[in-house]
């Protein structure tokens, strides 16, 4: 890549959450083999991020690169309106075996934020024909994230979020203090007396609870007790709400249980713990397709998507120009393939009980504020919000590529990442700090 190639780029793209006025240095990728980016410049840096949590397999993977090349040959798109096709109903049966029981109803979205604008719509469609079309608020808590797109946004913590600007654009929903923090931690019982006193208080003018399961991703990185899922469940029964889990981070895998929603209680709680409760509703995506394509999937219960049948509209107002994709689905069956025919549990557990050793000495630093590891997912919170140039910068030297954010480093590899490279992300991780 020529300088000048990275001048274009400096003055015309857009990258996430970066200003074109003094935007944060890019690194030139040429190429992806495992869990490892080959820089234009040769170097190659161990993957820490799985492409924001995506690339499970990690990357040119043979199995999905033949999905993709066979599919490209039949058809890469045709409309989903009127028409169907075989990696759609091929993906709807895989999905059916491994979803928690009962949410069988899928509508396949083009993006994880899509996926929460269509659950959202769902539970707002869902009170209406229940007879409360006065029920189009939600209740949520602080720390969340949703994603980008405006429903979600209004989702997304008010306060800590990234979204403050649009704050007198966005509708207003309420939002109560986020569980107590550690996955292990007992539950605390005054919790759910304060929680069933903010749902007594906005509950009938709202049509759902929707929560990321246990684990808070890019919000703050906040594990909570499953616990607390039950008690969720319990109030949304309570007062008419539907619960929707958002999964697109928590999905296949990265928590330890395939999915939290209707998971068992985890390797860290007793065994004689229930199980995690079953949403009406649950948002999945990233993980899907292995970070081959972008796709989602908003899946709901048979009741919530009949009863949306019996309303007023009688159809699910929603319907994206790549739903249902040919390509995305066909490499979302080979991802799932690979997913389930791999020891997975045993390759999370084992990056869990690495992360924790590896990480453990961060701890130590007097810039750090905390460290927790659950699943695949290693978190080395700092006192102070990170200069993400420098940090980037420091992590690249040591072969790395991590992303922070906020006051955050964390890491989420593939699950296929080997122990040696998983000590190289630590020690970059922990020379940092």
């Amino acid at each position: 890549m020529q300088v000048s190639d990275l001048d274009f780029d400096r003055k015309y793209l857009w990258h996430p959450y970066t200003s074109l006025r003094d935007p944060l240095p890019v690194y030139p990728v040429a190429s992806a083999n495992g869990c490892r980016l080959r820089l234009e410049d040769g170097r190659e840096l161990v993957d820490g991020m799985s492409s924001w949590w995506c690339a499970i397999h990690g990357y040119n993977v043979p199995e999905l690169n033949d999905a993709i090349h066979e599919q490209a040959r039949k058809m890469s798109h045709v409309m989903f309106g009127g028409i169907t096709h075989e990696p759609a109903i091929e993906l709807g049966k895989r999905l059916v075996k491994i979803l928690p029981k009962g949410l069988d109803r899928i509508f396949l979205a083009d993006s994880g934020s899509v996926s929460v604008e269509v659950a959202m719509k769902m539970a707002v469609q869902y009170q209406h024909a229940m007879g409360f079309p006065e029920r189009q608020k939600f209740l949520t808590l602080r720390g969340g994230y949703h994603g980008d797109t405006t429903a979600p946004m209004s989702v997304c913590d008010p306060v800590t979020g990234m979204h403050q600007v649009f704050q007198g654009f966005l509708p207003e929903h309420a939002f109560f203090r986020r569980p107590p923090g550690g996955y292990a931690t007992p539950a605390d019982p005054t919790y759910e007396a304060e929680l069933a006193d903010f749902f007594e208080q906005y509950a009938c003018q709202s049509a759902a609870f929707i929560v990321e399961p246990v684990v808070q991703g890019a919000g703050g990185m906040h594990f909570y007790n499953p616990a607390y899922l039950r008690v969720f469940r319990r109030l949304c029964d309570r007062h008419g709400l539907l619960l929707i889990f958002d999964e697109i981070a928590t999905g296949f895998g990265r928590t330890g249980e395939l999915f939290v929603g209707g998971g068992g209680a985890g390797k860290n709680l007793s065994s004689k713990q229930e199980a995690n409760p079953i949403p009406d509703i649950m948002t999945i995506g990233k993980a899907l397709t292995g970070g081959y394509m972008t796709l989602a999937a908003t899946v709901c219960t048979h009741q919530v998507a009949d009863t949306i049948g019996r309303g007023e509209a009688g159809v699910m107002m929603h319907g994206p120009t790549f739903m249902g994709n040919p390509l995305a689905c066909a490499v979302a069956c080979a991802s799932i393939d690979l997913l389930l025919a791999s020891p997975w549990v045993g390759r999370v557990e084992s990056i869990r009980s690495r992360l924790a050793a590896y990480l453990r000495p961060a701890a130590q630093s007097t810039r750090v504020k905390a460290v927790r590891v659950l699943g695949a997912i290693g978190v080395v919170e700092m006192h102070e919000p990170v200069d993400v140039a420098a940090a980037q910068a420091c992590f690249v030297e040591a072969g790395a590529w991590i992303r922070p954010f906020g006051k955050l480093i964390y890491l989420m590899p593939p699950y296929t990442i080997t122990e040696d490279d998983l000590e190289l992300l630590c020690r970059a991780v922990v020379k940092y700090v």
